[in-house]
This record gives C-alpha cells, sequence and structure tokens, in this order.
C-alpha cells in the first residue's frame, strides 16, 4: 500500500480524494461497518468551502451576511469581499458526498476494520489490524490517523496531545419537539405561547448560561444548552429531553414544554461533561501523521471544525503523493506540520475566546458591553470574519515577499482546481515553463488589470494544489527557485 488512512470520516474521505486526485491509491480503513447516521454537523464555515466547489463537489457556496462570536451578533453586511463563506450539509451527508467521489477516483474503503498497532522502520509501516476475518497485517509506505480525538494513531505514535480542558462546562443537545410553538413566516424566530419568542440559527448569552436553537425539520427542533455546571450527572448517566428541559430553564428563565420527537430516529440526545481544546505537539512521527480531530479539538462555538480537518487533508494530500510518487522536494513533508499547527492553535484561541465570552456572571456582561462596542467599526468585523474563515493565516514560505504570497488563493479560472494540480495563473498571456508537473493557464483576474496596475503588480502567480500562493512577482529567477522549492526538479511535459 502507498498511504493507509485510518477514520473514515469527512477527513479521511477528503484525503482519500486528494490522494487520489494526485495519482495515490489510498486505503481507508474504518472500524464501524456502515457509515454512521447519528446527528452531528450541520455545516461548513470557512475557506473550505471554495475548495469543495473548486474540486466540483459543490456547486454551492455564498458568503454569510451575518454571524456570531461568541453569542455576539457579528454583522457582515457592507463588507467588500467578505470571506467567510458557508454551506448547509449534515455531516452523514458530506461523509456520502466524499466517500462517493473517493471511490470513483479508486480509492478503496474497508469497513469493519480496526487499526490495534503499527510498527515503523526507514521503509514504511507494517499496520496490525483486525478485520471481519480476525487479524491481519498489512504494510504501507505512509500511515495518516484521522481517527477522532481519542486517536489510536497518535497515541501509538507517541505524539502528545497538550492543552487545557474546562471542567465545569456542561453542554446538553437533543432533538425536540416545543407543543404549541411556531416559526415566523421569515424562518428567523420561534414564538412559544406564554415564554416568549426566541431567536433561531444563532447562540444566546444570558447571565446563567447560553443556548441555541435551530429547525431540523418536520417540526423537530436542535436544542443546546451550556452552563457552568459542576453537579451535572456523569457520563455514565444516559441523557433525557427532562434534563435538556430543565438546563434550558435554568438559562434561559422560562419553562419550554419540550417533548421527544415523534419521526423515527436517531435523535441526538447529548451530555457532554468539560470542554477540550488541545493541540498536537506535532503532525509527523516519521512515516506517521495525524490530521482532523486526531490532531486537535476545540470548541464547536463558530463551526470551526471541519474547515481546519479538511484543509489539513487538501494540505498533506498533494504532498504525500509527491513523495510516494519520488518528486518531494527536500522538506516537502515538514511544511504540513509547519503550516497547519498554527492554523490549529489559531483555532484554538478564537474558540476559547469565544467559550470565555459567554460565561455567566456581571463581569462577562461588563466585557460584552465593551466588546459590541468594537463590532460596531467595519475593521473589527471584518478581522473577525477573516479570522472565523481562517483567511487571517498565511503560511510562512521561502518565497519573495509578495501580498498573496502564502495566502489561499479562491478566484482559479474555472476547472482548474478541480485537477488538484499545482498551477502557474499567467497575466501576461505569454509565459513559456517548461515544468511537467505545472499547468500554465491564462489569468483574467489580475490580466485585466495588469496595464493599470502599478510596478510591482504580479504577472505571474503560482498556485499549489491546495489552493495556496507559493509564488507571485514578475517571472524572472525567483520562479524557477520556487518551482524548484515545492514541486522538484523541472520535468518535460508529455
Amino acid at each position: 500500500m502507498d498511504v493507509v488512512i485510518a477514520g473514515a470520516g469527512p477527513n479521511g474521505l477528503m484525503l482519500a480524494c486528494e490522494l487520489s486526485l494526485a495519482g495515490v491509491r489510498p486505503l481507508v480503513i474504518e472500524r464501524l461497518p456502515a457509515r454512521s447516521d447519528r446527528p452531528k454537523a450541520n455545516g461548513i464555515v470557512g475557506q473550505v468551502v471554495r475548495l469543495l466547489r473548486g474540486r466540483g463537489l459543490t456547486d454551492h457556496e455564498s458568503p454569510v451576511p451575518r454571524f456570531v462570536f461568541g453569542a455576539m451578533p457579528l454583522d457582515l453586511t457592507g463588507l467588500d469581499d467578505n470571506p467567510l463563506h458557508a454551506m448547509g450539509i449534515k455531516q452523514p451527508a458530506l461523509e456520502e458526498l466524499l466517500e462517493r467521489r473517493a471511490l470513483e477516483l479508486g480509492a478503496e474503503v474497508r469497513r469493519g476494520h480496526e487499526l490495534t498497532g503499527f510498527g515503523q522502520d526507514g521503509d514504511g509501516v507494517t499496520v496490525a489490524l483486525t478485520g471481519p476475518d480476525g487479524p491481519y497485517e498489512l504494510r504501507t509506505r505512509y500511515l495518516v490517523g484521522c481517527d477522532g480525538a481519542h486517536s489510536m494513531v497518535r497515541k501509538l505514535a507517541g505524539i502528545g496531545f497538550p492543552g487545557v480542558s474546562a471542567n465545569d462546562v456542561v453542554s446538553r443537545t437533543g432533538h425536540v419537539t416545543v407543543p404549541g410553538a411556531t416559526i415566523s413566516a421569515e424562518g428567523v424566530e420561534l414564538e412559544v405561547p406564554g415564554a416568549g419568542t426566541f431567536v433561531l440559527y444563532a447562540w444566546h448569552r444570558t447571565e446563567r448560561g447560553a443556548y441555541v436553537m435551530m429547525p431540523a425539520g418536520d417540526g423537530v427542533l436542535t436544542i443546546a444548552s451550556m452552563e457552568r455546571d459542576t453537579g451535572a450527572p456523569g457520563d455514565e448517566t444516559p441523557m433525557t429531553v427532562a434534563e435538556l428541559r430543565e438546563s434550558l430553564a435554568r438559562v434561559i428563565g422560562a419553562d419550554l414544554p419540550l417533548a421527544p420527537p415523534r419521526r423515527p430516529g436517531p435523535h441526538l440526545l447529548r451530555r457532554l461533561n468539560g470542554r477540550e481544546t488541545r493541540v498536537a505537539d506535532r503532525y509527523r512521527a516519521g512515516r506517521v501523521f495525524v490530521a482532523g480531530d486526531a490532531a486537535h479539538v476545540h470548541s464547536a462555538m463558530g463551526a470551526p471544525g471541519l474547515n481546519l480537518g479538511l484543509q489539513d487533508a487538501a494540505n498533506l494530500g498533494w504532498k504525500l503523493a509527491a513523495a510516494v510518487r519520488g518528486w518531494a522536494p527536500d522538506g516537502l513533508l515538514d511544511t504540513y506540520d509547519a503550516e497547519r499547527r498554527p492554523a490549529a492553535l489559531r483555532v484554538a484561541t478564537h474558540s476559547q475566546a469565544q467559550l470565555a465570552l459567554t460565561a455567566p456572571g456581571p463581569e462577562i456582561t461588563a466585557l460584552r458591553e465593551v466588546f459590541g462596542e468594537l463590532l460596531e467599526d467595519e475593521p473589527a468585523r471584518r478581522r473577525l470574519a477573516a479570522l472565523m474563515a481562517g483567511a487571517d493565516l498565511v503560511y510562512p514560505m521561502p518565497a519573495p515577499s509578495h501580498p498573496l504570497v502564502g495566502r489561499f488563493l479562491a478566484d482559479l479560472p474555472a476547472g482548474v482546481a478541480e485537477r488538484a494540480r499545482p498551477v502557474l495563473l499567467d497575466a501576461t498571456g505569454g509565459l513559456r515553463v517548461r515544468h511537467g508537473r505545472v499547468d500554465v493557464v491564462p489569468d483574467p483576474v489580475r490580466g485585466d488589470e495588469l496595464d493599470s496596475a502599478p510596478a510591482g503588480a504580479a504577472e505571474a502567480v503560482l498556485v499549489r494544489p491546495d489552493g495556496y500562493v507559493a509564488w507571485a512577482g514578475r517571472p524572472d529567477e525567483t520562479l524557477e527557485e520556487a518551482l524548484r522549492t515545492w514541486f522538484g526538479e523541472a520535468l518535460e511535459p508529455a
């Protein structure tokens, strides 16, 4: 095997797609015998939405006019080039979409097979597995753990998982109905007789905690509460609708008549005691890598998880493929850790900040008043939009200084990103670059502006398969250096 991926969640399947696009056939192993239909994430927010559209996986994307940060409204209307894009899709549907594409591209997915151990040497990794027919071993050049927060791959590789725990935070979430309640004609408010009107789709903070309500179809709502509560039952005690009702009543100060859904399940009913914020101390141990939740866990506020994990996969995929196919320049695999760990640390920081802003108490109320005044300024709103999208992160690349270098570039010509190949965007229409791993394509976005552009404007932009700019400027010897740095020595095109 070239690459074995442990875990068939969104991140593992996305990595399988990226490897397959680069000409490497991966094997995905998953301990569950079938895809889980448990309700999890309901959408994707951030730069990865635009990457998925470029890959041809969706034709839907739009910048969101409004969002929240720490249960505070974030008005993004009127922002030029709003970077915060979103796509509504439930996680089981996303996994189905990614698995179908991975299989179309030639990947193999084995369900009901569990990783039990591995050992590595200078040439590869021997992986121990247990499947329906019993234990067996296989040999692979690289192993990637996309197996979640309790990752077996991470633990066996000896990769640390430092971080902090907020032990007093208790979150309760459930699918429920509210008898007698109606949703407004605009679809953004829930009216409950005798209790009041509640704004949907966004977290709200009170002096006693925080809550969110979202329609889940067929008259069912997803309702979540969050409290600072040290007296909650332990994980061994199942959550109930009555417990969610009591918690919500404490948070909002009104008793809503919650009831179980009448439609068939599965129904979400979950209690989380404590909140973990952790980032792996390294993303690579020899020929073993971690990605997604195996590399980072954090609060779900702002929905940053899939944006972070799927971009891990996009970053690692083309680099692993380069190593497998024998043309990876020295140090290329090490850039995965150097680029993606800072991204995870950034998310860990803003998710903890949001969690702090939702805490109860008069001091937090005062903090929110000051923060709310700052949100009246457009630069502050723009900065938070970039933070939530991941657009404020610039990779530390060894390239000439240019505003585009190290940044994600979403405005690629139609069909270019779908191939997941390196491209050189030519604004002049006359570049002749002979490097068989890099496609030269016209750049209409910058080409239309080149005649009136100031001195120093980019005549060409070198874009990696994951959408990040590796080099930009006027073609000279620095372009040749960038080509060798990221894509190896020149290869004559076939």
